[in-house]
């Protein structure tokens, strides 16, 4: 078997996974800003239900600790801490997280889509009222900042490759 039989095997293998993995549970993002000590700045969930984005400074373990300062506040096991903050807050257990770096990002959004959100958060006040129903928040932030520098969809196989998008089972 050639080289590109199996990486071909191993994207429908991790495809197949992604979508068997959202029938039991649902699949979690997080995005980690390496300039911050890797530190959550956005999550989403990801199920048969829809998507659904997590702020991680309102998402808390039974210690009151947010998702935000899981690489701080649990070094040994950053993702199981991800993990049980879901559980607390939100009752779903993901047992599958991607990890998303500014380099994957970068490739997959546009180079500029780290300071597109903080514009949209900054700006027009996006993240401003997360916990008031019907206002926007960093997720519309996130979304206005994804929709209007598109997708390269080309790069989310490439970046797994690379390292720069991580699959962590928990």
């Amino acid at each position: 078997m050639n080289n590109g039989n199996k990486i071909i095997i191993i994207i429908v293998l991790l495809v197949v996974a992604f979508l068997a993995s959202t029938i039991v549970s649902p699949v979690m993002i997080v995005a980690e800003d390496s300039t911050e000590d890797a530190s959550i700045d956005m999550a989403a969930s990801f199920s048969l239900a829809g998507f659904k984005w997590i702020y991680p400074g309102s998402s808390v373990n039974a210690e009151g600790q947010t998702l935000h300062n899981v690489h701080i506040n649990h070094p040994e096991d950053p993702y199981g801490a991800a993990r049980d903050i879901m559980t607390y807050s939100y009752g779903v257990t993901p047992h599958l997280i991607f990890s998303v770096n500014n380099d994957a990002a970068s490739a997959i959004f546009g180079g500029d889509i780290v300071d597109n959100i903080r514009a949209n958060d900054g700006y027009y006040g996006y993240a401003s009222n997360e916990n008031v129903p019907g206002s926007m928040s960093r997720g519309d932030a996130m979304e206005t900042a994804m929709f209007n520098g598109g997708v390269n969809i080309f790069e989310i196989p490439i970046q797994l490759l690379l390292g720069n998008i991580k699959p962590i089972i928990v």
